[in-house]
C-alpha cells in the first residue's frame, strides 16, 4: 500500500477533491503544481518559481486541506513538448490535442519522475480514469464509473511502466459526488467552474495564438470540390477543420463541409455530409497499454474523438509500425492529427495519431 502521495492539484474542484479523499483514507498527501505557461515571459524549468494564479489557488486549496503544497515551473519542457507540435501540426494541416502531448510529456512525465525524485511512493491526479491491477499482476487503464465525464481518451500515451505508480481516485466517482464532497465539506472550490478552453490559449483563437508565436504566413487558397473544381477563395488553411460548416465565408447554395486540407496546394476541398463518412483510418506513433505491440487484427471499440462514441472496429499491425483501423459502420469526419483510442469494453488496449 502506498503512504506517501504526490498530488497534481490546480486549484479547481476535482484535484482539491482528490487530495481530500486521498487524505480522508489515510494517506499521506502532498499538492504540487505546475508552472508552464505565462503570454509574457518565457518560463524555464526550475523548482524556484515565482507563483501564477493556477500556483495560488491551489496552495490555498492545500491550506485548506493542511497539506504541504509545492510548486514548480516546467515551462521550458512545455513548450517544447505541447506548444511547439501543437503550433507545427497546424502548419501542417492537422488538427491537434495538445491535452494528450500533456498528459504524455508534463503531467503523467516529467511530474512522476519530480515525484520518484522527491520520495513520493505514488502520484495522484484528478483525471476521471481508473487505473487497476489485473490477477495477473499487470496494471491497465479503464474508462471512469461516469462514462459522460471520462477521460481516458486524454490517457492513451501514457508509458505503461508508469501505470503502477499513478492513482486516480476519481475514477469510480461521478463528477456531482465530486460536487458535492466539496459542498458538504465546504471546500472552497466547491463552485468554482471546470476548465474549457486549451490552457494556453484562454480565449480558445488558436489562430491569433499561432501567428503571434510564428513567423508563418497563411496565405488564401482555393476551396476546392471534391473532384477538384474550384469553388472559391478560403482565408488561409489555418482556419479550418476536417467536418467543419461554420464560418467557410462560401455561399454555395446548399450545405458544405470541409472534406480535406492539402499544404502542399493550399487548397480546402469542400464536400457533402455523406462525403465526410468513411470505414477506414491509418494511425501512428503508437503506444499500447495492454501487452506488447500486437502482430495480428484484433477486434475492438475505436475512438477517434473524446465526444465520440466509440465504435466497433478490427486493427491491423501494419509491418511499417502503424496501424490500419477498419470500422464496421464508417465513422464521420475521421480528422488527421486527432487521437484514435482502441477500446475492449472498459480498458484502454492503446492508441495513435490519426495520419
Amino acid at each position: 500500500m502506498c503512504k506517501k502521495i504526490l498530488v497534481a492539484m490546480s486549484g479547481g474542484v476535482d484535484s482539491t477533491v482528490c487530495a481530500f479523499v486521498l487524505k480522508a483514507k489515510g494517506y499521506t498527501a502532498e499538492g504540487i503544481t505546475l508552472r508552464l505557461w505565462s503570454d509574457s515571459e518565457n518560463i524555464p524549468d526550475s523548482f524556484d518559481t515565482s507563483p501564477d494564479q493556477n500556483c495560488t489557488d491551489a496552495a490555498n486549496a492545500a491550506r485548506q486541506l493542511s497539506i504541504p503544497h509545492h510548486s514548480v515551473a516546467l515551462g521550458e519542457s512545455f513548450r517544447k513538448c505541447v506548444v511547439n507540435k501543437f503550433i507545427q501540426d497546424y502548419i501542417d494541416g492537422k488538427t491537434p490535442n495538445p491535452c494528450v502531448e500533456c498528459n504524455k510529456h508534463i503531467k503523467l512525465g516529467e511530474l512522476i519522475k519530480i515525484a520518484k525524485s522527491l520520495g513520493f511512493d505514488a502520484l495522484a491526479t484528478g483525471h476521471y480514469a481508473r487505473i487497476e491491477q489485473q490477477s495477473s499482476g499487470e496494471f491497465v487503464l479503464k474508462k471512469a464509473v461516469d462514462t459522460s465525464k471520462d477521460q481516458s481518451y486524454f490517457l492513451w500515451s501514457v508509458k505503461k511502466e508508469y501505470l503502477p505508480f499513478i492513482i486516480m481516485p476519481l475514477g469510480t466517482y461521478t463528477k456531482q459526488e465530486v460536487r458535492s464532497i466539496a459542498e458538504e465539506n465546504r471546500l472552497e472550490c466547491a463552485h468554482r467552474s471546470d476548465s474549457q478552453d486549451i490552457c494556453f490559449i484562454p480565449d480558445n483563437d488558436y489562430v491569433s495564438f499561432i501567428k503571434s508565436n510564428t513567423n508563418t504566413d497563411f496565405p488564401e487558397g482555393n476551396f476546392i470540390s471534391s473532384d477538384g473544381i474550384v469553388l472559391g477563395r478560403h482565408k488561409g488553411i489555418i482556419n479550418y477543420t476536417v467536418g467543419q460548416r461554420k464560418g467557410l465565408g462560401i455561399a454555395l447554395g446548399y450545405p458544405a463541409f470541409v472534406g480535406k486540407k492539402s499544404v502542399s496546394d493550399n487548397s480546402v476541398t469542400l464536400c457533402s455530409d455523406s462525403e465526410l463518412y468513411s470505414d477506414v483510418l491509418y494511425a501512428g506513433s503508437l503506444n499500447f497499454l495492454c501487452g506488447d505491440f500486437p502482430s495480428a487484427p484484433f477486434r475492438c471499440q475505436a475512438k477517434i474523438r473524446y465526444r465520440h462514441c466509440p465504435a466497433d472496429a478490427i486493427a491491423e499491425p501494419l509491418d511499417d509500425g502503424r496501424i490500419r483501423v477498419l470500422f464496421d459502420v464508417p465513422q464521420r469526419a475521421i480528422t488527421p492529427g486527432q487521437s484514435v483510442v482502441l477500446y475492449s469494453g472498459d480498458t484502454v488496449i492503446g492508441g495513435g495519431i490519426i495520419e
